[in-house]
């Protein structure tokens, strides 16, 4: 799947969960397009019209472009009336119907790479709920950005690992890790298949990891905790990363040890390293 279309799907996974959570009439958003200043509106959830689709959206224009030039979230009461923005897009705004609207940043590292709206066809104030919701939806985006960026990377040092010194390696290895506990958090299953499938390349070949953990009956989770022990995480560590109780991820590592054959955490990581189930 294209980098861009696997960031649509976050995108509508997170305006569907807004209007869930609010129960918002309509959201709609979209990612800035790379060289340019602006965002496309690329996603719409509850329209009635296709006046906003593939809108594009200047920095410091509108309600999303005073969002992106201040990089916080901003709401306003009445788009058309309302003093505090700039009015370039009431005409599609109107055309939908919007009234309030409530529009909030996407940031990856310091930098604004989308904009999520809400709205509705009423002129009413948006509450701190609606606002919380916003922002909740928004940081699932930038989740799944940053892991997308991370593998990225990853791909690259995964190519010609053996180059790398030891610290990048370490590096690479901690990446590894962060990587395998965000994957089962991510609702687009082309791109967690995309990232366990870097993660398998950084074990060593491609699809490498499934295999040989296949091979050995290690279940996806006593990978992840192996993966968080090999990282000198504590079981409480681990749980926390792995949204698990302390007590499920300590059932896990017995069980990956036995499998594994070994009598403590240092060997079970020593053997899964040997056996190409961990980099």
């Amino acid at each position: 799947m294209a980098a861009d279309a696997a960031e649509a799907v976050e995108v509508r996974g997170a305006l569907l969960r807004l209007r869930r959570a609010t129960g918002l009439p309509v959201a709609f958003g979209g990612l800035v397009e790379p060289g340019r200043p602006q965002i496309r509106i690329s996603e719409l959830c509850g329209h009635t019209t296709l006046a906003l689709s593939s809108l594009a959206v200047v920095s410091g224009s509108g309600l999303g472009g005073k969002v992106v030039a201040l990089s916080r979230p901003c709401a306003v009461t009445d788009y058309s009336t309302s003093r505090q923005i700039s009015h370039e897009y009431d005409v599609a705004v109107a055309a939908e119907g919007l009234r309030s609207v409530v529009a909030v940043p996407v940031v990856v590292r310091r930098r604004v790479r989308g904009v999520l709206y809400g709205a509705l066809r009423a002129a009413q104030p948006l509450g701190d709920r609606t606002l919380t919701a916003a922002v909740e939806a928004a940081r699932d985006v930038e989740q799944a950005l940053v892991v997308r960026d991370e593998a990225h990377s990853l791909m690259t040092a995964a190519r010609e690992p053996e180059t790398a010194s030891g610290a990048a390696w370490e590096q690479v290895r901690e990446a590894h890790g962060a990587l395998r506990a965000l994957a089962p958090r991510l609702m687009d299953p082309a791109l967690r298949a995309e990232l366990l499938e870097v993660c398998g390349q950084l074990a060593g070949a491609a699809s490498a990891e499934p295999a040989a953990a296949h091979a050995l009956g290690l279940a996806p989770r006593e990978v992840d905790v192996l993966v968080c022990v090999a990282a000198g995480a504590t079981n409480a560590v681990a749980a926390e990363r792995l949204g698990l109780r302390p007590e499920t991820v300590k059932g896990y590592l017995r069980s990956a040890m036995r499998k594994l054959g070994a009598h403590t955490r240092l060997e079970a990581v020593v053997a899964a390293r040997r056996a190409g189930v961990l980099p």
